[in-house]
């Protein structure tokens, strides 16, 4: 499999809390991933075409303003696909961490696409909705939904694994509870090494050092946003033991930390 990382929504600047990088834009880390058989399989939407063109009718106005994304029609998904050779309907399958919307924002321009979701992370949406997280513009044109129950499942380094519906073994999704009511992780074999995207699991990278520093701003948006503040914490420590103990076989990293982004396109070492 090949995969791609794209950067699918820039949003307010921030600063690393150590000397050295400049402050970059926090970002919406997205997969696109070349499948042998499955067609293309793309990991979170970010934002979407509907989202920039018209960020009133489906984006909240205090999220916006908030988050001042930057809603760059050539940042979206579809566009990115594109710019690869390929074409919406290429994307065969979508994977959401969650749905909160920067993370969902571009399943409308995917409409043929199955999406892989867990259960309690629909319900709760389409129960919440409209909200500042969850809007129904993005799921307005009826998407192919593939639901999963959260519950027993196969081991993947100590962690509960999800099979989805019509992926290969390489694909899994690992339930991180805490950030919303149905949040995962979404595992990508790499060659001899996996990826895990973690979604909101956690903000920034520093959080999954050995003495935990969280983001001073960051971590006030995640603190915001939990549903459930001891499965959140929960999760993060498990994943510092993951780091701890696989590093070697596992990258790990979260859907908003710019500098992690930037380690997977050029290289650059995190501080």
């Amino acid at each position: 499999m090949k995969i791609h990382h794209l950067n699918c929504g820039s949003m307010r600047p921030i600063e690393a809390t150590y000397p050295g990088p400049a402050p970059a834009p926090a970002v919406n880390h997205c997969l696109l991933v070349e499948t042998d058989s499955d067609g293309l399989v793309l990991v979170e939407t970010g934002l979407g075409l509907d989202d920039v063109r018209n960020p009133a009718g489906s984006l909240d106005a205090s999220w916006v303003e908030t988050v001042r994304p930057v809603l760059d029609e050539e940042e979206t998904a579809v566009r990115q696909v594109a710019r690869l050779g390929y074409s919406p309907d290429d994307v065969r399958h979508v994977i959401v961490t969650h749905l909160d919307v920067d993370h969902c924002g571009g399943l409308p321009d995917f409409p043929d696409a199955r999406v892989h979701v867990l259960a309690a992370e629909l319900d709760a949406a389409l129960a919440e909705a409209p909200s500042l997280r969850y809007r129904p513009a993005h799921w307005a044109h009826g998407p192919k939904w593939v639901t999963y129950p959260t519950g027993p499942g196969a081991d993947w380094y100590g962690f509960t694994a999800i099979q989805p519906e019509g992926l290969p073994p390489e694909i899994q999704l690992v339930p991180l509870g805490g950030h919303t009511a149905g949040h995962t992780a979404v595992a990508v074999r790499d060659g001899d090494r996996w990826l895990l995207h973690c979604g909101d699991a956690y903000y920034y990278h520093r959080e999954l050092d050995r003495d935990h520093h969280p983001h001073p701003v960051m971590d006030i948006v995640q603190t915001r946003s939990e549903v459930h503040r001891d499965l959140r914490l929960g999760s993060q420590a498990r994943l510092r033991e993951l780091v701890r103990d696989h590093g070697d076989e596992v990258s790990v990293f979260s859907a908003h930390d710019p500098w992690e982004l930037r380690r997977h396109l050029d290289g650059t070492a995190l501080g």
